[in-house]
């Protein structure tokens, strides 16, 4: 019980930084840009692209010819000489005032992180001061795993990239210092095993 609602409580702190992340600060815009002319885009994708959810990478290579050698040379040399789209597409479109949904599955997403971070904490750290770090290093992870292979492989903004770092650091430092206090009000004799036997050493 004590993990569960460090869990929760951890979950809330990391949802409101979110909401504040992307409502208050500019962290949720930094890379984000406007078209030139984005009804042209919008008709291209529409006579461009097929009907069917999913991303595209603009040049495209179809894989299964990639062992016939004229056509991977004609696909480096189009990669060169042309601009480069990673496209998340949904053929039908959605009103974006509606996002009871979005909201639930991220406010359920934050929340088992934060489970998965206090359960970590609980059996291994004792320190406020530490468990509050180790979060923040949960933060550093997450970026090094995702975001960063995002930029160097799929070529998201430098700038996007680096915002995603303070926003999931100070997110996790957040949340720890929420998890950390509740998980530093459980009396002695409640302790962990892994816990007294981390202190001891």
């Amino acid at each position: 019980m004590r993990i569960l609602i460090a869990g929760l409580l951890g979950g809330i702190v990391m949802f409101i930084w979110g909401v504040v992340a992307h409502m208050a600060l500019p962290l949720g815009q930094v890379g984000i840009n406007q078209p030139v002319n984005e009804d042209v885009v919008l008709v291209a994708t529409k006579t461009g692209l097929p009907p069917q959810d999913g991303i595209y990478m603009l040049p495209s290579f179809d894989m299964a010819k990639e062992h016939v050698p004229a056509d991977f040379e004609a696909f480096s040399r189009k990669n060169e000489a042309s601009p480069y789209a990673f496209i998340v597409y949904n053929a039908q479109g959605k009103d974006p005032v509606k996002m009871g949904g979005n909201i639930a599955r991220q406010w359920a997403s934050d929340t088992l992180a934060a489970l998965v971070v206090s359960f970590v904490l609980a059996f291994t750290l004792v320190s406020f001061g530490r468990r509050v770090v180790f979060a923040g290093l949960f933060g550093v992870f997450s970026w090094l795993t995702i975001s960063v292979p995002y930029w160097n492989w799929y070529r998201f903004p430098f700038d996007f990239t680096f915002a995603s770092l303070i926003e999931q650091v100070v997110g996790w430092l957040l949340a720890g210092v929420a998890i950390a206090w509740w998980l530093g009000r459980a009396p002695r004799g409640t302790e962990s095993v892994g816990a007294r036997q981390v202190r001891g050493i």
